[in-house]
């Protein structure tokens, strides 16, 4: 196990790493024994930028261990393939996932980073046929290739977004499975016509996710927890970030302290955590 700081935001802000897994997670480092919840998810679990996550304030209220699993690039790939990470989470009573877009997942039109799964690597032989005319080395991110192929043609598009639509099912299901413990959804929304207008074809962060994909899971799941929320600089909470000057237009597109509030005092109101106290 290791910790890892990150200049400027250290002490407020630590990663760790447990065991031999290469993701780094939001510290302090936990060594929980038994009855603890379990929390994965994006840089909004994380908790980018701000001094208490939800992870935090849950813990601090509920008076139970709560390990912050959360890691700033990683998905739903990374996780199924770390198992120092699906060991801890399976020694948990419940597992708060947050739902993470379809974009970052490896499927049969492109392959992404083992780790920092918002990356793309390289296209397969059926997007390149499918695109012909595209230059795939124009593109390091998901959602950039995802936003040029849609502009170029929706209606070749659509099969690339069924196809990954298909595929975070897929993932999701085998996530669950492989935790193996009661799992609840956390789904976060990034409302605003701005945050909508920069992903507009995708639909709004999460990306590519529709409401009958999670209502598919719902047997699967100890519950389903929906928060609509704002980046900070959309509320004008960016001052309340811990953040360099040069890391200020990045923090601004993350939720604030008072948005943690709010989605922690949310899962605190559901009967599945108040279970197990």
């Amino acid at each position: 196990m290791s910790y890892e700081e990150k200049g400027a935001l250290a002490p407020e802000e630590i990663s760790c790493r447990y065991g031999a897994s290469r993701l780094q997670c939001r510290g302090p480092l936990r060594d929980p024994g038994r009855g603890y919840l379990a929390f994965l998810g994006g840089q909004e679990t994380y908790g980018r930028f701000v001094a208490d996550p939800f992870v935090s304030l849950i813990e601090r209220d509920l008076g139970r261990d709560c390990v912050n699993l959360g890691c700033l690039n990683g998905g739903l790939d990374a996780y199924l393939q770390d198992d120092d990470l699906l060991s801890i989470t399976r020694g948990a009573d419940l597992a708060v996932i947050q739902v993470s877009g379809a974009q970052n997942l490896g499927n049969s039109y492109y392959r992404v980073h083992p780790r920092r799964n918002d990356r793309f690597l390289t296209a397969t032989p059926e997007l390149r046929a499918l695109f012909p005319e595209v230059d795939f080395t124009e593109f390091h991110f998901n959602t950039h290739l995802l936003l040029s192929l849609y502009r170029r043609s929706p209606e070749r598009f659509a099969t690339v977004r069924a196809a990954l639509e298909q595929t975070w099912l897929l993932r999701m299901r085998a996530l669950i499975a492989a935790i193996d413990v009661p799992v609840m959804l956390l789904w976060l929304r990034y409302a605003g016509p701005e945050a909508a207008q920069k992903v507009a074809p995708l639909r709004a962060n999460p990306l590519l996710i529709r409401r009958d994909m999670l209502d598919a899971l719902g047997r699967e799941c100890a519950g389903l927890v929906e928060v609509a929320v704002a980046a900070s600089e959309a509320v004008g909470e960016v001052g309340q970030m811990r953040c360099t000057p040069l890391q200020r237009p990045g923090a601004g597109q993350l939720i604030g302290p008072a948005m943690h509030r709010v989605i922690a005092d949310r899962l605190l109101a559901e009967p599945a955590l108040q279970t197990h106290k």
